[in-house]
């Protein structure tokens, strides 16, 4: 008998502390190693593009193929500020016009001009990265909420392909309990982030 609960539908989970937020990136190493090295993001880094962190673990493997795909070989975790994570939601609008949250959509699309960060959820990924029915967040920030994270909410940033490709290695062997065991521990976040839908309306 499974007894285990089903997170909520759409529930913020990261690896966290009571100041810290750990995100995902994945970056060429022409980027992503220097980052790593100097534990900031080097002058190549695009301050003016829009850049998409992600606190699950899982689904940034999805995202990069597990550090394979090309452009995406260095995979990165990224320490930021509590406050500065809190900022980019309180600062967010959803990447979708959705009818029962936004009254039409021009007012969308002007919320989009208006504000630096956008929130879209995604499926979270299981150990062989299908689909749950859970979301995860992805967290795009452009703007000044760009500038801020690569200058003034960045912590620490660590390369952690090689634990990407160890976690990758214990599921292609069968090694399951090894493998989720390998995995960082990401518990909810008492942080607010736009909705598809109003809480009233979730199921």
């Amino acid at each position: 008998m499974n007894d285990q609960i089903s997170p909520p539908r759409y529930e913020i989970r990261a690896q966290h502390t009571d100041t810290t937020v750990t995100v995902y990136q994945a970056y060429r190493p022409a980027i992503g190693l220097p980052a790593a090295r100097d534990g900031r993001f080097p002058s190549a880094w695009k301050r003016d593009r829009m850049t998409w962190i992600k606190p699950s673990f899982l689904w940034m493997m999805y995202r990069c193929g597990w550090g394979t795909k090309e452009g995406q070989e260095t995979v990165l975790a990224v320490e930021i500020t509590r406050d500065g994570f809190a900022w980019a939601l309180e600062n967010a609008e959803l990447s979708h016009y959705v009818r029962e949250v936004h009254e039409d959509q021009d007012a969308w699309k002007r919320a989009l001009r208006s504000t630096p960060a956008r929130v879209q959820w995604d499926p979270e990924r299981d150990l062989d990265l299908n689909p749950l029915p859970h979301r995860s967040l992805q967290l795009g920030l452009s703007g000044e909420a760009a500038r801020r994270y690569a200058d003034e909410w960045t912590v620490s940033v660590r390369d952690v392909t090689p634990l990407a490709r160890e976690v990758h290695a214990a599921v292609r062997a069968g090694e399951r309990e090894k493998a989720a065991a390998l995995l960082p521990v990401e518990t909810p976040l008492d942080l607010r982030a736009p909705r598809p839908v109003p809480p009233a309306s979730r199921m």
